[in-house]
């Protein structure tokens, strides 16, 4: 039977469970919040990103769940700097050009703040700038996409949580907190 864990990546924690960085300043990983044998990230989240982080001990689902080729929706709730028009959202849904090429369409939608945990550190506040929350769906998964997308349009993105992966949601759950999950496999 394949495991498959939901995790809330709190906001400065690295996508795995060991760091190779400095021995003067350690810097949080996995294995600060899961002690489970065997189980490994489908993907990755940066470390200034907050959210949902699916680890499984399945190398065909993780593989499943990671691999651009099978195109797995990943949602994202993104608090962007300033006030996106309806031609930088159109951008985004018809692709924008990065350097490393192309996007696929994006889903983007404006959104309310949600209603989610404070983040530690604060996000940053200037009283001169506005700020937004938008909704962004891709279906790919390059380093830093959503963060290069929103600052392709000159919208800087200020905080990220990825909300859901596929049909697996973040919600209930909170920051450092994880929980199992159903899969084909289990009965």
């Amino acid at each position: 039977m394949a495991r498959l864990i939901a995790f809330n990546k709190p906001f400065g924690v690295l996508s795995q469970f060991t760091d190779k960085g400095t021995a003067d300043s350690p810097r949080a990983t996995l294995s600060d919040h899961i002690d489970l044998p065997g189980v490994y990230p489908a993907g990755r989240l940066d470390r200034d990103s907050e959210g949902l982080l699916l680890l499984t001990d399945d190398g065909k689902l993780q593989a499943r769940i990671s691999n651009p080729r099978f195109k797995t929706k990943k949602t994202y709730r993104v608090q962007v700097e300033g006030l996106p028009d309806d031609a930088a959202l159109e951008a985004l849904r018809r692709g924008v050009t990065l350097k490393d090429g192309l996007t696929r369409p994006a889903q983007v939608r404006r959104i309310d703040p949600p209603d989610i945990w404070d983040r530690d550190p604060p996000v940053r506040y200037r009283k001169s700038v506005p700020d937004c929350w938008l909704e962004i769906t891709i279906s790919e998964g390059r380093n830093r996409q959503v963060r290069r997308m929103t600052a392709h349009i000159g919208h800087p993105t200020l905080r990220l949580v990825r909300w859901r992966i596929g049909n697996w949601s973040l919600d209930g759950l909170l920051p450092g907190a994880w929980r199992d999950l159903p899969t084909k496999s289990r009965r």
